[in-house]
Formats: C-alpha cells, sequence, structure tokens
C-alpha cells in the first residue's frame, strides 16, 4: 500500500503523497462525492490537530491560527475572498522562515485546509502534507502505522460531516450554497483519466 511512499522516499523528495497515492484513493473518492460545504467542514475540522501540534513547539506564531480562522469567517459570509487569501499565503510563508520540514509541512497542510473553501482541489493538501510530515517524524521504518490510522481518521471524519453537515444549521457564504456547480475534484479527477488515456 506504501510501494509508492517508499519510493519518494529513496529519491528523498520533499512530499511523499499525491492525488495518484494508492493509500489516498478511497478518500480521494469520497471527496469527489461531496458538496462543497462538507469537503470545508471536513478540512476546516481535521485541521486542527495539526494547528495543535505546531502551537505546542511554535506558541508564538498564530500566522496558522488566523489562517483557519479567517477562511471559517469567509466560509460564513463575513469576510470576503482577499483576506482570507492573504492568511492562506502566510500560513504557507511559515513553513520557509521556520525551516523546519516537519513542521513546515503542517503549515502547508493548514494552508491548503483553509484554501478548500476556494475550491474543493485544496482539500487533498491536507492529508498529503500532514501524512508527509508523519512519515518525517516516524521515519521510513515506522511511518505506516500512523499514516493508515490518519487515513482512516480523515475518511471517519468526512463520512461524519457528511451526514451533519446539513443539521448544523450554519450561515454560508452564497457561493457555498451553490449545488448546481460540480464537484471540482471529480472534474480534475476525470479531466486527468482522459489526458492518461491519450498518452
Amino acid at each position: 500500500m506504501f510501494s509508492d511512499v517508499e519510493i519518494k522516499l529513496m529519491k528523498r523528495n520533499k512530499l511523499f503523497f499525491s492525488r495518484d497515492s494508492q493509500c489516498l484513493q478511497e478518500l480521494i473518492n469520497l471527496i469527489q462525492l461531496q458538496k462543497h460545504r462538507t469537503i470545508v467542514m471536513w478540512a476546516l475540522d481535521c485541521a486542527k490537530l495539526p494547528l495543535e501540534q505546531f502551537e505546542a513547539k511554535y506558541p508564538d506564531e498564530r500566522r496558522p491560527r488566523t489562517c483557519l480562522e479567517l477562511c471559517e469567517a469567509w466560509a460564513r459570509g463575513k469576510i470576503k475572498m482577499p483576506m482570507a487569501k492573504q492568511a492562506i499565503l502566510d500560513s504557507h510563508a511559515v513553513a520557509k522562515k521556520i525551516d523546519d520540514s516537519e513542521y513546515g509541512a503542517l503549515c502547508h497542510a493548514i494552508g491548503h485546509a483553509g484554501a478548500t473553501v476556494h475550491v474543493e482541489t485544496h482539500a487533498l493538501g491536507l492529508p498529503i502534507y500532514e501524512l508527509t510530515a508523519i512519515v518525517i517524524k516516524y521515519g521510513k521504518d515506522d511511518f505506516s502505522k500512523p499514516v493508515s490510522e490518519k487515513i482512516n481518521y480523515y475518511y471517519n471524519r468526512l463520512l461524519y460531516w457528511q451526514e451533519n453537515t446539513e443539521k448544523l444549521g450554519l450561515a454560508w457564504a452564497d457561493f457555498l450554497l451553490n449545488d448546481t456547480s460540480p464537484n471540482k475534484e471529480r472534474l480534475l479527477s476525470e479531466k486527468r483519466k482522459l489526458k492518461q488515456q491519450r498518452l
């Protein structure tokens, strides 16, 4: 299940997961079935754990937290995109500032979780970067169990939000109430499959 991850480790890639990762296919399939606002709830929820982990080591660095707070406000229609977009970019910028590959990956995971408000295709950035951080933390011989547990966590949380997003009666920005636009992650997947068939 992790043979592709092991290859990327041997090649010393910066990221050990992608949309093609075998271990993420079930999660990707489930994401493709969701409404945009369900994916937003899932991403913002799942990003709380990497944020907690990040702040335990870097308590004075507030930009990742600000990113999630402003992106939630954007999702609720309380602020406009430019303010949230800057907060997302700021979360990504922390990764360069701290020069810490594990915790930098967590900053990128949080930034992508926030950017999910903009478009569903950012949602996968959360697991791609957080799982990379887990591999860095546990090393090439011990990552498989914690990575598997985290993927199960993502999947179960998405099932939870699939069931509960509409029950909460939350306020939403108008663009997140439009259920007529197709799931962008599904569109991207279809486009990639067509491209592969042409090769």
